[in-house]
């Protein structure tokens, strides 16, 4: 396989065609933050929090680094301004999910009204159903500040498969949504 040159962060590296700036980062130490990305499942870029900013042919523009192939020549930066600027507010949207980083970016609790304080639409239980043999039992219902996770309608699985796709919910969300629909 081809070998890519890139720089992240003013450290030049080599890497093979076909590598995330995500995995490329890790590589060689840097830590990026990230949420719904998953070693059991493909690259999904939704919640942002890896973002990183790329340089290409004197352009520039963010990023998700866990979906963005390295590019021949490509120039990122993982910590900037706007990326953390950006990666506060994220956090901030998603209280108490995504805490752990709160000191690292300056955020703070209680900024935002969050309704759904369990979940950080992640899509985490949602992908591991759909990229499996579990099918539909979990999907996203409504847009913008009014999307949630819901259970699918007049679906009728059995408890071991419900707990499959609830072992990858962070916040437990799913976990409640199951135990009201079970009449627990």
């Amino acid at each position: 396989m081809a070998l890519i040159k890139i720089n992240i962060d003013g450290r030049a590296l080599e890497v093979e065609q076909g590598t995330t700036l995500l995995q490329a980062a890790k590589s060689i130490g840097i830590e990026i933050p990230t949420h719904c990305s998953d070693a059991n499942l493909r690259p999904y870029g939704a919640c942002r929090m890896c973002l990183v900013e790329i340089t290409r042919n004197g352009r520039k523009r963010l990023v998700a680094s866990c979906l963005y192939e390295a590019e021949e020549g490509l120039v990122v930066k993982t910590r900037t301004g706007e990326i953390d600027k950006i990666r506060k507010m994220i956090i901030e949207l998603t209280w108490p999910i995504m805490s752990a980083y709160a000191n690292v970016y300056g955020a703070r609790e209680g900024r935002f009204e969050n309704e759904n304080g369990d979940c950080a639409l992640c899509g985490k239980c949602v992908r591991v159903c759909a990229e499996s043999d579990l099918g539909d039992i979990a999907y996203f219902k409504g847009r913008g500040i009014h999307k949630d996770i819901d259970l699918t309608p007049n679906k009728n699985y059995d408890w071991g498969t419900y707990k499959k796709c609830m072992s990858f919910c962070p916040g437990g969300r799913l976990m409640r949504k199951v135990m009201h629909l079970r009449g627990a």
